[in-house]
């Protein structure tokens, strides 16, 4: 962002800048489906828990986010830009144009919320006790879209499996649940 902001480049020009990984991301969230395929039985056996973890999660990382910015006096723009920080690009900055947020600095803060996750999410998990790799995989993609979802390949694929289903299962719920929240506090 620095040095977009150093140089003039505006945030069209970038993301024209940025078509070809844009166009890569279609086919690699496509290959996401190879390991759910694989752990579909657990996957099918998991539905409740999942869908009750993947709320909680989705409520948990837009509220605690837009609550944190609230107290320490945030604008409305930057509150409607933070809520969907931890679904995947296309979905939360989508979500943030709709609600009048800024989508350029969604862009942003969904990065650095994916980088920090990916960095941080496996210590934090093993420092809790959490061992299961699924529930690892799904705190992961709930909290940390496609970035924490490649980490949670890398520690294993039951854990990449239900990853992936959790970063497209959040982006569902943010999708329905943010423009309901927003028409209520807003």
């Amino acid at each position: 962002m620095a040095i977009l902001s150093l140089t003039g480049t505006g945030y069209p020009e970038y993301f024209a800048g940025a078509q070809f990984v844009h166009f890569l991301l279609g086919p690699a969230t496509v290959a996401l489906a190879i390991p759910l395929y694989r752990q579909f039985e657990r996957v099918r056996r998991s539905a409740l828990a999942l869908i009750v973890s993947i709320l909680a999660g989705s409520l948990t990382a837009a509220g605690s986010a837009v609550g944190i910015a609230w107290a320490l006096g945030g604008s409305r723009d930057t509150l409607i830009s933070l809520a969907p920080k931890s679904v995947t690009a296309p979905v939360a900055m989508g979500v943030a144009e709709q609600l009048g947020g800024l989508a350029s600095l969604t862009a942003v803060l969904l990065i650095l919320t994916g980088v920090l996750g990916a960095m941080l999410g496996p210590l934090v998990l093993s420092a809790l006790g959490i061992r299961d790799w699924a529930a690892r995989g799904v705190a992961m993609g709930t909290s940390s879209h496609g970035i924490g979802t490649a980490r949670a390949l890398q520690e294993s694929e039951l854990a990449g499996a239900f990853s992936g289903l959790a970063m497209g299962l959040n982006a569902l719920a943010t999708a329905v649940l943010l423009p309901i929240l927003s028409r209520l506090l807003f």
